[in-house]
């Protein structure tokens, strides 16, 4: 109980705002005779510190492949969190949703860097038309991450795992052609997400990382150029007003949902 209560007081304290969270595994294409395995992750630039596996903060926790899902299971604490037996061969979607966290904002351009940083468009004016205050406010927000992984021959396709904010890659990165791009479709709420803001978070093999900013379509959808043998997080997040009686539950203001897929494409 002791290692449990101190690694809640770890998580609780990481540092939330524009920290990206993401499951990035150990390697993105396995044998059908190795597990699958891969760390939770909070940071920012593709890079952060390590989450334990910890039911208190996730809701959801999921591994399937075609037909065949099941959750991820694994010992209070352990790192890394996904750690699993593949279903066998083919392309193998895992994904997180988290419960709600809160996080104070006690200086208004710290809310604005991140308003300007995900393209909250017109947030001053929406958040003064609400008679907020500017300082002593707080948001909620919750994290819904998704990975894909090719096992052998890691045949097979993306899909919608539910997520509230998702991303789906309609091209398989593993077997796919792609030389144009890979393309992935943006969710939000069950609907698509026209122009919407995509940070694309290249990892290169020695390390070193690239960001860049990209528009879905009318569609939903954004290619993203990609190159052999670097790895990706792409990331959106959404911003929306909380319910009257969530909003008074958890004394927050804002509500945000943040979509992020991690993928590698191979040599």
């Amino acid at each position: 109980m002791r290692i449990l209560a101190a690694l809640f007081t770890i998580m609780s304290a990481l540092p939330a705002q524009s920290h990206e969270f993401w499951i990035e595994p150990l390697d993105y294409q396995i044998e059908s005779d190795t597990t699958v395995q891969g760390i939770l992750v909070n940071g920012q630039e593709f890079a952060g510190s390590t989450v334990a596996y910890l039911p208190l903060r996730f809701d959801r926790f999921t591994i399937s492949s075609g037909m065949r899902q099941a959750d991820v299971e694994n010992r209070i604490g352990s790192s890394p969190a996904l750690d699993t037996e593949p279903f066998g061969e083919g392309l193998h979607v895992v994904s997180y949703q988290s419960r709600m966290s809160t996080l104070p904002y006690t200086e208004w351009q710290k809310f604005l860097n991140f308003a300007d940083h995900k393209d909250f468009q017109d947030i001053e004016a929406r958040h003064d038309a609400r008679g907020l205050p500017r300082e002593g406010f707080r948001e909620g927000y919750w994290r819904f991450a998704k990975s894909l992984v090719g096992v052998g021959s890691s045949l097979g396709r993306d899909f919608r795992t539910g997520l509230a904010v998702e991303f789906v890659a309609l091209d398989n990165p593993y077997t796919a052609d792609l030389s144009d791009g890979l393309r992935v479709q943006l969710y939000v709420l069950d609907d698509l997400k026209a122009d919407g803001q995509v940070e694309l978070f290249e990892k290169a093999p020695d390390g070193s990382v690239e960001i860049t900013l990209h528009r879905t379509d009318a569609d939903g959808i954004a290619t993203l150029p990609v190159k052999a043998g670097h790895s990706y997080l792409v990331d959106h997040v959404y911003l929306r007003e909380p319910s009257a009686d969530l909003a008074e539950q958890a004394d927050i203001v804002w509500e945000t949902l943040w979509a992020a897929l991690t993928f590698g494409v191979p040599e």
